[in-house]
């Protein structure tokens, strides 16, 4: 009975101990994730008048969505955004990470540069690339203007905005990703590559034929992930485009426009129903790549 009990409080203490260490995580999930969740579908609900006073007003937000066409702009702004930056992003990272994978000198160094843009505040990155970005003043337009080119407008023109919104998250991406594939592709085992050398497989055929397939693990992660950050687009905008800009309209992100409801115009009902269905999109769209990747993400 003695080493019976004994076991038990072994056990009582193991599970005190195992609970203990996890509460800090849980409440921070409960105070900062669940219930400002459960906050925000309440108030998706609700109309907000002068002075933060609010009425439930049911479901007159979702309605006013529909006839919102600054919504579904922004909406399409989104979609435009995450099909221009991810797939060139992921294409990218992976050409680096490969590259980088091989014996070559200064490794350490390159892949240093490549990964620096991560460590640094996308704030400050933006503030680079709006400099960079400058028609006037810039170091693109003057590089372009050595060779008799004269350069576009690239934050002032609805031509280009979005264009150089998408090459400078394709560029703060490359280093975190590639951090990811490069794990990736130290986990794959040299005797693949060992073996296509002896059937007399080439460098090409081998990334198709192998690097790839096993690869598609890490891809699949890496797609889900990038594609759940595009869709919330926001630092990129508000730094380099502003509020103010005349290009707004054709670059404002759904969360962009959140902002401009939640915190500009003070309708944080109707902001909270645009959060809502934004996390209904997301939560659909990544159900959909867990759903496909059966046909293409191969497990050894």
């Amino acid at each position: 009975m003695d080493d019976v009990s004994g076991i038990n409080k072994k056990k009582l203490q193991d599970w005190f101990w195992a609970y203990f260490m996890i509460l800090p995580t849980v409440a921070g999930t409960l105070i900062f994730s669940i219930w400002p969740l459960i906050q925000s579908f309440y108030l998706s609900f609700t109309e907000w008048g002068a002075f933060g006073s609010y009425d439930w007003g049911g479901t007159v937000n979702f309605e006013r969505m529909l006839g919102d066409s600054v919504l579904w702009q922004a909406l399409r702004n989104t979609i435009v955004f995450t099909v221009g930056s991810v797939p060139f992003g992921i294409a990218l990272s992976i050409i680096v990470a490969v590259l980088l994978n091989t014996k070559i000198r200064g490794m350490s160094t390159y892949r240093t540069l490549y990964f620096l843009p991560v460590v640094t505040m996308p704030v400050a990155v933006a503030m680079v690339w709006r400099w960079l970005y400058n028609a006037d003043f810039g170091l693109l337009n003057h590089i372009l203007s050595t060779v008799g080119i004269a350069g576009p407008r690239w934050l002032t023109d609805p031509n280009y905005a979005m264009i150089s919104l998408i090459i400078v998250s394709i560029w703060s991406s490359i280093g975190y990703n590639m951090v990811i594939f490069l794990s990736g592709l130290q986990g794959i085992s040299k005797q693949y590559y060992e073996a296509a050398e002896i059937d007399g497989a080439n460098s090409f055929v081998q990334f198709f034929r192998i690097t790839l397939p096993m690869l598609s693990p890490t891809i699949f992660f890496v797609t889900v992930t990038s594609l759940i950050s595009s869709f919330q687009v926001f630092e990129l905008i508000f730094t380099m485009i502003g509020i103010n800009s005349p290009v707004i309209r054709h670059t404002q992100s759904v969360v962009f426009y959140f902002y401009r409801q939640a915190f500009v115009n003070m309708d944080k009902g109707y902001a909270a129903a645009i959060s809502l269905v934004l996390f209904v999109i997301i939560l659909g769209v990544t159900i959909v790549q867990f759903r496909l990747q059966k046909r293409w993400v191969h497990y050894e």
